[in-house]
């Protein structure tokens, strides 16, 4: 054999032995898991009660809250991390599959920079008003907008995100004007329309579930399909008279490109077990998530999928951050 290629074939053999050997003993230490918005909404809530589950599998998570730039920098810094298993991030469609449409210098690319592991969850959005407001039902809304156009604002986690896009496809459908307020996350937006200074807020189902259900905020409706399980009372948008109309948001488990196959594997299998659970179920459940799961090509495929579908809403909104 010629000694070039034998040399070759010890590489590979090596750098196979090297991954299996990684992930036989992995993990061994703390796993930071990178939340890319703040603490206290939808997403850092299903990250931890994710990350508590695990802990019953030997995974020892420590969550790192890094909001900024509608979730790229959190992402970025998972995407630049060694792809060692110890870095995770929990994306979701605003970051993966809005954001590379909406921003035109995205540090990141969510194809080629990162390596999907499983989906844990999806949710619809939920609209809400504040309690001072006099609006109870998606046509209270519609009226009062058509009366004033302009005059009734929103709220949303920030420009580009799923929620604004959701209201955004809204008025479109809909044929009415809102004003968009962004906010930086998800909490400072829910103060403000607790308070008055805000009338609407769309987000997801997650982040002001605990809002609603202490009356501090009223649900308008609900921007999936079928009525969420924890919200039966809330319609949907579809049933309130705009048939078909519907926008959800998923959120997923990526590390870095060339994350260990083995280590994909094992923590794909044991995600997916933890979703089969019927505590972490309810838990996700209670906080109006829907539970997914699923294999590392699925999450991918949907990716790809969802980069070219939102791609096309953000350029119809005439979105854009430079």
């Amino acid at each position: 054999m010629h000694p070039s290629r034998r040399a070759m074939l010890a590489f590979a053999a090596a750098s196979i032995l090297t991954s299996a050997a990684q992930a036989q003993g992995w993990p061994s230490k703390p796993i930071r898991l990178i939340v890319p918005f703040p603490a206290g909404g939808g997403t850092d809530i299903i990250a931890r009660e994710i990350a508590n589950k695990l802990t019953s599998y030997g995974y020892n998570f420590v969550i790192d809250n890094k909001p900024g730039s509608g979730g790229n920098l959190g992402v970025d810094a998972a995407a630049k991390a060694a792809p060692d298993g110890y870095t995770l991030v929990l994306g979701q469609t605003s970051n993966l599959a809005i954001n590379p449409t909406l921003y035109s210098k995205l540090p990141y690319d969510p194809v080629k920079d990162l390596t999907p592991v499983s989906l844990v969850a999806s949710s619809p959005l939920v609209i809400v008003a504040g309690s001072s407001t006099p609006y109870k039902t998606i046509a209270d809304v519609v009226k009062a907008a058509k009366d004033k156009p302009g005059f009734i604002n929103y709220a949303s986690s920030g420009n580009g995100t799923v929620s604004h896009l959701a209201g955004e496809s809204f008025q479109k459908t809909a044929g009415i004007k809102l004003t968009h307020i962004p906010y930086k996350g998800a909490s400072q937006g829910a103060t403000d329309v607790i308070g008055g200074e805000v009338q609407l807020y769309i987000s997801t189902v997650p982040t002001l579930i605990g809002h609603i259900k202490s009356g501090k905020m009223r649900p308008v409706a609900v921007t999936s399909l079928q009525r969420v399980q924890d919200l039966p009372q809330v319609p949907t948008v579809a049933e309130s008279g705009y048939k078909g109309f519907e926008s959800t948001t998923w959120f997923g488990i990526l590390g870095p490109a060339n994350l260990p196959k083995d280590v994909v594997s094992k923590l794909n299998a044991d995600i997916n077990k933890v979703l089969k659970e019927s505590d972490l179920r309810q838990k996700l459940i209670s906080q109006g998530a829907d539970v997914t799961g699923s294999s590392p090509e699925q999450f991918s495929s949907l990716i790809r999928d969802d980069i070219a579908r939102w791609g096309k809403l953000v350029k119809e909104s005439g979105a854009r951050i430079d």
